[in-house]
């Protein structure tokens, strides 16, 4: 048992140093401003919206925070930093590993009820101007919410012990409702129906703790599970900096496929062509650029404030410009292309023009976007002048 124990010590040490190793790449100084004006500006509107909505009873915000707050309590996914090794080294150690899990789940609930709280807590000014709920029931509230977050916890674990995690969104769908139920329950004041969706609960996960004695424990499903977490950290971080644990995979999307014609098959366009195909079906590339555009065009989008919106389309635009020419101009591996009877300068000179294409891409997505804000083409052209200046300037 000390054994066990100390062995979760070591990983959720090794595990919390790997997070902060890498945090400090993602919060970064012009990170931590694009961070800051999103969240005034999320606060603007959010404080605009609970002002023109303030007594209206014909606003569903009661309906919308229970939604929002169960969605949150249902992703209850746990965290055993298992490795592949342990499905044999603790094969032995199995009767005992009750011991491991209870500090593995005891820390799942550490780091997930924090962010379910956060969520309800920025329900609360809803829940208090609109609806009008006294602060006695609001508190209620978060008090139930915290003890469902650990009753999801538990519950998916035991569930994906008993089911080895399949149709896992069919229990999670039931725990759905029943979490909605039960925040309903107590915010409305219509405690029976709390009470009958917390039993519903407690016997869900009653049942599948009671099955999973007779079933051996499925490490692979959670060695499965924990390297496909943790590799969506490294993919998150790698976004900024480069994680020896990523491997970028490749996909065709045969849908983009017609794009590749904006790019003539001739001689003197073959790095064009070549690294326009890189940019699409590379993940890394390809998800970078997605992600960063979608989050303009949601600024631009529902954000009023245009100063706000300005300079994150610039951020964003810097961030599109530089990042896929530093991945895509140059390579410290071999490939085939170095091959080609081509000058060395060709490739860098292709690469600022396909990143040139991809900025005019976001540049039309950001337009469509903000059409009903006024000063609409303020964003477009902010993210086509950025872009090219940090083309032309970056080396």
């Amino acid at each position: 048992m000390r054994n066990l124990e100390d062995v979760w010590r070591k990983r959720s040490a090794h595990y919390t140093e790997e997070l902060q190793k890498y945090m400090r790449y993602i919060f970064t100084g012009h990170m931590a401003i694009v961070i800051v004006f999103l969240m005034g500006a999320g606060g603007y509107q959010y404080s605009h919206w609970l002002d023109a909505n303030h007594g209206n009873i014909n606003t569903p915000s009661l309906e919308i925070a229970t939604l929002i707050v169960a969605f949150f309590l249902m992703l209850s996914r746990p965290v055993t930093l298992l490795k592949k090794p342990d499905e044999v080294y603790l094969l032995p150690l199995e009767t005992k590993l009750g011991v491991y899990f209870k500090h593995a789940l005891r820390f799942t609930f550490t780091t997930q009820a924090v962010i379910a709280v956060i969520v309800y807590i920025v329900m609360w000014p809803m829940l208090r101007q609109v609806t009008e709920l006294e602060v006695s029931q609001i508190v209620a509230g978060l008090i139930v919410t915290i003890v469902l977050k650990w009753l999801n916890i538990q519950a998916e674990f035991a569930y994906r012990w008993n089911k080895a995690g399949e149709h896992v969104w069919l229990n999670r769908l039931v725990r759905y409702v029943l979490n909605g139920a039960a925040l309903w329950g107590v915010l409305t004041g219509l405690y029976l129906v709390l009470v009958i969706a917390v039993v519903l609960f407690i016997a869900l996960w009653l049942v599948d703790k009671k099955n999973i004695v007779k079933q051996p424990f499925p490490y692979e499903h959670f060695v499965a599970l924990e390297d496909n977490r943790m590799m969506g950290i490294y993919r998150f971080a790698n976004y900024f900096t480069d994680v020896p644990q990523v491997h970028g995979s490749i996909k065709r999307r045969p849908y983009f496929d017609f794009l590749y014609n904006m790019v003539p098959k001739k001689h003197k366009t073959t790095f064009e062509y070549y690294l326009f195909r890189s940019v699409i079906r590379t993940d890394d590339h390809f998800y970078l650029w997605l992600r960063l555009v979608v989050i303009n065009a949601l600024i631009v989008a529902f954000v009023d404030i245009t100063i706000a919106g300005a300079i994150i389309s610039a951020a964003l635009a810097f961030a599109v410009a530089i990042q896929l020419k530093q991945a895509i101009a140059s390579t410290h591996e071999f490939t085939m292309s170095m091959l080609y009877p081509l000058p060395q300068e060709s490739r860098q000179k292709a690469a600022v023009k396909i990143v040139r294409y991809f900025i005019i891409a976001q540049a039309v997505i950001v337009l469509l976007a903000s059409i009903m804000q006024p000063y609409f083409y303020v964003y477009a052209l902010i993210v086509l002048v950025v872009g090219e200046v940090t083309l032309r300037l970056s080396k």
